[in-house]
Order: structure tokens, then sequence, then C-alpha cells
């Protein structure tokens, strides 16, 4: 008589373990019914799990879907399966929602199919992650080889230059200035290029995201964007981001500069600064073993004729620009410095709206001190900023 209410308790456990995964979970049954499924699963169909239970899969799920195929593969084969960037648009449930899929047989109850969605979006950001990570080692790399390879000689140039320059006749001195100019080019590059070969741990603390917005705002409207209006959306009850103060303001300055680069040519030339809180994915960060969630989103838009498509995917690759004078260095150094302090830098753009959208932790106090009192300047996470 004791088994039902410990295996109710079960029951119970397993369906709260399951309403915690943030990713949709439907359990499948063998005539292609739904016969269970999570939360997060409602969210996405945008419709009760008791309303999921009295139909069939394809019936909420474009027609010729390969989600059918895919599980009568898993059914025949009986192992898991996945299929990456896959279509599940409706009119019900969105018409952007490209997934992942996770399939996999449920031993315990014969033929029923374990089913598991992920959103690409979040796959596409790690991925992103990932790249924009990536190219900034390489260019670490490679400004390493830069400095020990190029400096030295053309510091031995350009003093020979300047010695040619004392006995030259004066159209020679003309060529001798050219060798000195385009030298100093090459060493501004290069030490521009030695910012990526900086390892060192970031000194990292809470940081008031407006302040340092306003600052670049006064620093953009008294230089190259006093033409420009600018336009902000802020959360007045942001907490502290865990940031280099610094090193944020040479983020948002550089990408103010591009937008303001961007609508030189509009009419109305405008930029809008948003801040917001937005729980959403979690990632690992360097030097740390748990993961970090990044609920604070910064954005900096501008109404500009936007990135062409083909330059999009590479957009924070080394070399990567659209200005004929540009170096192609000031995107990758953002991502490099987003990505040491653990954050996620995307961008998406169409003609009139170009976004650059930047994840990152906030910061969270240090515990309580041991007699009971907080510790001295540490503050609620939420408290106004």
């Amino acid at each position: 008589m004791t088994l039902t209410p410990a295996r109710s308790t079960i029951e119970a456990a397993n369906d709260a373990i399951l309403n915690a995964l943030p990713n949709p979970v439907m359990l499948i049954a063998p005539d292609g019914r739904v016969a269970d499924a999570n939360m997060a699963a409602e969210a996405f169909f945008e419709t009760s799990v008791q309303h999921l239970k009295r139909q069939a899969l394809k019936d909420f799920i474009p027609f010729g879907s390969p989600l059918l195929g895919l599980i009568d593969q898993v059914r025949r084969s009986g192992n898991a399966v996945n299929e990456y960037k896959v279509d599940l648009s409706t009119p019900r449930i969105g018409v952007d929602r490209q997934v992942d899929i996770h399939a996999a047989p449920l031993p315990e109850r014969p033929g029923h199919i374990v089913v598991m969605l992920q959103g690409r979006s979040i796959a596409d950001k790690m991925d992103r992650q990932l790249t924009h990570r990536s190219a900034a080692r390489s260019v670490t790399a490679l400004a390493a080889m830069l400095a020990h390879e190029i400096k030295n000689p053309l510091s031995g140039i350009r003093g020979a230059a300047q010695l040619l320059e004392q006995v030259a006749t004066p159209e020679d001195r003309a060529l001798t200035r050219l060798i000195c100019e385009e030298a100093d080019r090459i060493v501004t590059l290069v030490d521009r290029m030695e910012v990526f070969g900086d390892e060192r741990p970031v000194a990292r603390g809470p940081v008031n995201i407006h302040s340092v917005l306003d600052h670049v705002k006064r620093l953009a409207q008294s230089g190259f964007a006093r033409n420009v209006r600018f336009v902000e959306d802020y959360d007045p009850s942001l907490p502290p981001v865990l940031a280099n103060r610094d090193q944020l303001v040479q983020v948002f300055l550089n990408l103010v500069k591009n937008a303001a680069e961007a609508v030189v040519t509009i009419d109305d030339p405008e930029i809008v600064l948003t801040t917001a809180f937005r729980p959403g994915v979690r990632l690992s960060v360097p030097g740390q073993a748990t993961r970090v969630s990044l609920p604070l989103e910064f954005c900096v838009r501008d109404n500009g004729p936007g990135v062409p498509d083909d330059l999009l995917p590479n957009l924070f690759d080394p070399f990567v620009t659209t200005k004929p004078t540009g170096s192609g260095l000031g995107l990758a150094l953002v991502a490099k410095i987003i990505g040491d302090h653990g954050g996620i830098i995307e961008c998406e753009s169409q003609p009139r709206k170009t976004v650059f959208r930047v994840l990152l932790p906030m910061f969270n106090p240090p515990p309580p001190a041991h007699d009971g009192e907080a510790e001295p300047g540490t503050a609620s996470t939420r408290d106004s900023t």
C-alpha cells in the first residue's frame, strides 16, 4: 500500500525537474500524439499541456516537417538522433522559429520518443562567441609576431632615412620624409595590434553602465557626432555590471563612433542607446569553473544604411571593414574585450536599423560578513544606479 504515495512523490519530483528545464521537452507516444510536455513546451507552442495532449504532433508543426521523419528514424533504429537548424515556423508559434532537435527513445516506455528543442538564437550566440574569441587569438599571435619582427627593423629604416635627409637635395628630402611618415604609420598600426597580445587578467568591479554611456555620449557630441541626435532608453533600476570601466568606455566609444560614421550621409542621423535587464543565456567564463548568466543587455542602434550581407558574418574578424581608410581592428578589439569579460557581442543589421547588442554579467556583491552584517561598500544588485 505504501508504493502508491512513494511513486506519486517520485513522479512529482520528475515533473519538477522537467519543468525546470529551459528548453521545450515532449514525450511522443507510438501513435504520434503528445503524451507529456514541460512548461517550456507550453510557452514554445503557446498552448497548454492539456491541449497538446489532445493532438498529434503533426497537427501543430509545419506540414512535412523533418521532425516527424526524425522521430520515425529514432523509433526504427532505437538510437538517439540530432538534427540542426530545423524550421518549425507556423502562424501559431511565430514566423522565425529555427531550432536544434534532439530525439531519443525512452527504454522504460517502448515506442515512446523524448524530443527536446533548442532555440537557434542561443546556439548562434554561442557559435558567434567562439568565433570571436578564435579571431582574437589569431590576432594575438599576429600582434606578437609583428611587434618582434617589424618594429625593430622599422626603427632602423627611419633612422637611416633621417640621416639621409641631412645630406639630401630638396627633391630627395620629400622622399626621405615619405619614408619616415610611412614607417611611423606602420608602427602606429603595430602598436594598436599589440593590445591584442595583452593577456593580463582584467581588473573588474561594479560599474554603472549609464555613467559609462553618458561619458561616451558627451565625448561623441563634442567631436565626431556633434550633428547626430542621441536617444536614450535606459532601465533606471539596472544593477551594476561586472566590468572594467575604462575598457567599457573603449568598447562603447568604438561602437558609437562606428554608428556616427554610418549615419553621416543620412538626413536625420540618429543613434539610440538602450539598456535592459533580460535574463538570458549562460556561458562559461575564462578562469571560472561555473557558468554565469548574462542578463544585462546594452545596445547601440543607428538608422544608417546597414552592414552589407556579405560582411555581416565576419564583422568582428580582424581586417574586415567597410571604411576606405579603416584598419578593421576596432570591432575585433571590441570582441576581444567583451570576450575577456565573459560576455557576448552580436550585430543585427538591415537598412535604417543596425543594432550592436552586448550581453554582460552583472555584479554580485560579496557574501555577508560572519557577524551577519553586509561588508562595507556593497549594495543590492537591483539597487537603482
